[in-house]
């Protein structure tokens, strides 16, 4: 087909979307309500009788500030780590718990080193693309972030132990570990134990493990990532690593609860911001989880059912895709979480506007790189998971229209 008749096919399918005046949102990766429902039953559990815990902590008092002990029994289970002490659990939110860690080691330091807010300037590794609220928060303490490619193994290790072992003024790294944000690659094997094996220049350097989506997968048999905590203690780094877990996507995302894990150092010494911030997180809500997801097999029996869900929503994607822009883009595949990264020709920007424009909101162009600059304007990230498959039928369709459009206009085929 002559690229004038490709052109007007186009322009007359993007008219017709233009009046169906849509309003679609693929902004975020939310659950769907059908994931919502899976859980309902677990606001009416019945809670123990005296509203004791196995400790003698009474869940509707105070107290208590780092959790039930079944808890940190069940959040720990569920990535291999089996010592308690080693786990503090929060209130819903994983992304309030990162910021307070680095608000502590901005304001105070991290066991007694210098306060990262006296210091000529920290730096940040962030592999890229990745995840905006992220930057966010690294942004926000005026930390400079450091881009880092992201491979379908992890980060480039080659990349990050340069850069970590010689400059001390880098004090940490973000990382989601399985399936990460956008792009849903999961680190090897090999990278997460020369992650664990890092020898930074700053004694204070710390991995943020950002475990989001650890039993989020689609398909069987279920991933499995290694242990990083043992593999940082073997290697002689027991305070480097910091995990940190929710159950945002497994429960309600904004009713969850959430987890840090490291050493017994790391978790002692942020204790002295935790029992200024709170007498204690909600321990109600905590033990509803428990008696709801019980242990490790039940709470992988209650993802297959988030699973059943959400794969006729990515195989869709990867049809549409597939059929569609095979000429025009590059995608990712991923077997699990949340997202699709979608790769084009210098102008994803202009998909993003023009989708706009349509009535279907992606998330804003940049968003997966610090400071919002996308410098080959080339990332787009796809959130299958709210809309209902019709209209993520349609939101691909507008999708796929508007990038053949940009794409030819890029490529000086159209005006």
């Amino acid at each position: 087909m002559k690229s004038e008749e490709t052109l007007f096919s186009l322009y007359e399918e993007e008219r017709k979307f233009r009046d169906l005046h849509l309003h679609l949102d693929m902004t975020r990766g939310k659950p769907c309500p059908e994931q919502l429902q899976l859980s309902e039953a677990m606001a009416s559990l019945p809670l123990p009788f005296d509203h004791k815990t196995e400790e003698g902590t009474d869940l509707r008092n105070y107290g208590n500030p780092y959790g039930l002990i079944e808890a940190k029994r069940l959040m720990g289970s569920l990535v291999h780590v089996t010592d308690t002490d080693r786990i503090f659990i929060l209130g819903n939110s994983s992304l309030e718990t990162m910021f307070s860690v680095i608000n502590h080691a901005y304001i105070r330091g991290f066991l007694g080193d210098k306060p990262w807010k006296d210091l000529p300037e920290a730096k940040w590794l962030c592999p890229v693309p990745g995840y905006d609220r992220h930057f966010g928060i690294t942004e926000y303490f005026g930390i400079k972030m450091i881009n880092v490619p992201l491979l379908p193994t992890g980060p480039d290790m080659d990349v990050v132990e340069h850069l970590v072992s010689s400059d001390p003024s880098i004090k940490g790294i973000w990382c989601v570990p399985k399936f990460s944000n956008p792009s849903g690659y999961v680190y090897s094997d090999e990278t997460v134990r020369r992650m664990a094996a890092l020898r930074p220049a700053a004694k204070d350097f710390r991995v943020f493990w950002d475990n989001a989506y650890f039993v989020h997968d689609l398909e069987e048999p279920f991933i499995e990532i290694p242990e990083i905590l043992s593999l940082a203690d073997q290697a002689g780094n027991p305070n480097m690593v910091i995990e940190f877990l929710s159950t945002s996507k497994i429960t309600f995302p904004g009713s969850g609860i959430s987890a840090i894990l490291s050493s017994k150092e790391n978790l002692e010494d942020f204790s002295s911001s935790i029992k200024i911030e709170t007498i204690g997180f909600d321990k109600m809500n905590q033990m509803r989880h428990v008696l709801f997801l019980k242990d490790r097999e039940h709470t992988l029996e209650h993802m297959r059912k988030h699973a059943e869900i959400l794969r006729p929503k990515f195989e869709l994607v990867a049809k549409i895709l597939r059929e569609s822009l095979a000429d025009f883009a590059s995608w990712t595949s991923p077997k699990g979480g949340y997202f699709v990264a979608l790769h084009v020709e210098g102008c994803a920007k202009e998909i993003i506007a023009h989708c706009r424009e349509l009535g279907v909101n992606f998330t804003k162009e940049g968003a997966a790189f610090p400071y919002g600059v996308d410098i080959e304007n080339s990332t787009i990230r796809i959130a299958p998971t709210l809309p209902s498959l019709d209209e993520l039928k349609t939101a691909m369709e507008v999708l796929c229209c508007v990038t053949k459009i940009e794409t030819l206009k890029h490529r000086g085929l159209a005006k």
